[in-house]
């Protein structure tokens, strides 16, 4: 027996309005006119150890001033987050430490692969930030990098410092979840 999947009712109407008939598989993967998560795109670069080494309180969505060489290089892939840091000086978020390497056709083009970039972000997000760094003990990190539409795009976070301890208990749920997952699995098969 086929199973067939079930298609929307009237053919070419679409819940969502775009005109066309889709099956509900495609629905939930999506059509023209559902909302797309606003952080799609190409992903180039992401910052794991953030995550293991941090607790994430809050997260931002900024640009970076880039060189137009340094756009190629990043479209090739080459940029590498782990030792980077975010910095506010004089009203300004800095990221230092990001690693883009030298684009392979750019010659006298090319600009130092561990320079201090401009983030780009209002005022008031620079503020906030600013504050909970100096008052509250917090810190900045990149979590990662990616294209959205054209433009290379950065995702921060405002972050605390996690404790050895505190690694070690998400280690264990971690295990714990992947051991559950497991026995899942194979007590599936076997029904």
């Amino acid at each position: 027996m086929d199973a067939q999947i079930p298609t929307v009712p009237n053919a070419g109407d679409c819940p969502l309005g775009c005109g066309q008939s889709h099956a509900l598989v495609n629905l939930i993967e999506g059509c023209a006119k559902m909302p797309k998560d606003k952080n799609s795109g190409k992903l180039i670069a992401q910052n794991k150890k953030a995550f293991h080494d941090y607790f994430i309180e809050e997260t931002y969505q900024a640009g970076i001033e880039l060189v137009g060489t340094e756009v190629k290089s990043l479209r090739a892939g080459k940029c590498n987050l782990k030792e980077s840091y975010i910095k506010v000086e004089g009203g300004e978020a800095f990221i230092d430490g990001m690693h883009i390497s030298p684009y392979e056709y750019g010659n006298i083009f090319n600009k130092d692969p561990l320079r201090r970039r401009r983030l780009l972000l209002h005022k008031s997000e620079i503020n906030k930030m600013r504050g909970a760094v100096t008052a509250q003990g917090f810190t900045i990190v990149p979590l990662r990098i990616y294209f959205h539409k054209s433009l290379v795009k950065l995702d921060i976070a405002i972050a605390k410092g996690k404790k050895i301890y505190d690694k070690r208990d998400d280690l264990a749920k971690k295990d714990q979840r992947r051991e559950a997952e497991k026995e899942f699995r194979v007590r599936n098969l076997y029904t």
